[in-house]
């Protein structure tokens, strides 16, 4: 893979030089595969003229590392560690309710930024509403805010083993005795989105999925989902198109696959992100938690 070349798309995309099909088709044959094109571009946000509002790569280019919030009271929270088959070390974030009774479990996918102090955050949610959160670190121990870094992060990250790392960790959840049933829920967001979705075209151990803004499955794959998928997507993500989202959740009903698709009218991609001015959107940030927290209270077993 020339990634010289491939960061050259990039940029000729996010300035309107080349359109979506011709990107997809240039980076698809210089990476070798449609499927990480997809994901590269689902990653991208158009760069706009200087009279618009900055796009979100800018501000993720020259924003400083948030700095990170103590943990909530009541809440068990910290890095754990656990073996994959060929005896390598795996890493996460792990955030729990202090006692030993059994909750659901989610694992919690990161944005193409690595495990971040914002993924540590919304892990915290959802121990504070009752479930156990894990979040793999995919990347290990490699965290980004500079929007070239995370593009090279992502082309260097195989995503089939991306996948088997994220079922490594759903094995470890279902080891503790912390966690309630034989499945768990998962969750991602942008990069993270995308490996949700595909985590749930093998993955017999979920009971629930959610992707927010997640480069959509495309029809022919649809059938292939083991779990009930929510979508969650902005009408203004430069990277996703609604039509593709909405043929994915098309898809899955023509397939008898529950599932659930929401499109906020004026939601950018990323606009769940409240480290990030230029894109987040407080209404469907908020509507969009309340439906994922509803999702996973519904599916995951608690006993």
């Amino acid at each position: 893979m020339d990634r010289v070349y491939v960061m050259q798309l990039v940029r000729s995309f996010q300035v309107g030089e080349i359109s979506r099909r011709t990107f997809l088709a240039r980076a698809s044959a210089a990476l070798g595969s449609v499927a990480a094109a997809n994901l590269l571009l689902a990653a991208c946000q158009p760069i706009q003229p200087e009279s618009a509002p900055p796009p979100v790569v800018d501000e993720a280019a020259t924003a400083e590392p948030a700095q990170a919030a103590p943990p909530p009271e009541g809440l068990i929270t910290g890095t754990v560690e656990y073996p994959d088959p060929d005896g390598e070390t795996l890493m996460g974030y792990l955030a729990r309710p202090e006692g030993d009774e059994p909750r659901p479990a989610v694992v919690v996918i990161q944005e193409w930024w690595g495990l971040n102090d914002h993924i540590k955050d919304v892990a915290n949610r959802f121990a504070q509403e009752g479930f156990v959160a894990l979040a793999p670190d995919l990347y290990h121990g490699v965290v980004t805010t500079e929007p070239d870094e995370a593009r090279k992060l992502v082309m260097e990250l195989d995503m089939e083993e991306a996948v088997r790392e994220i079922q490594h960790a759903i094995d470890y959840l279902l080891s503790q005795e912390f966690v309630a049933g034989d499945k768990v829920g998962i969750v991602g967001f942008c990069m993270g989105g995308g490996l949700a979705l595909s985590t749930a075209l093998v993955s017999d151990d979920l009971a629930a999925t959610v992707a927010f803004y997640g480069r959509p499955l495309t029809p022919e794959q649809a059938p292939n989902v083991r779990s009930p998928i929510l979508g969650l997507y902005g009408s203004e993500d430069g990277g996703i198109p609604v039509d593709a989202v909405n043929a994915m959740g098309e898809a899955l009903t023509a397939a008898g696959i529950e599932n659930e698709i929401h499109i906020y009218e004026g939601a950018q991609h990323a606009f769940f992100n409240d480290t990030r001015a230029s894109s987040y959107h407080p209404e469907a940030a908020a509507d969009a938690w309340e439906k994922t927290l509803a999702w996973f209270r519904s599916h995951l077993p608690t006993s």
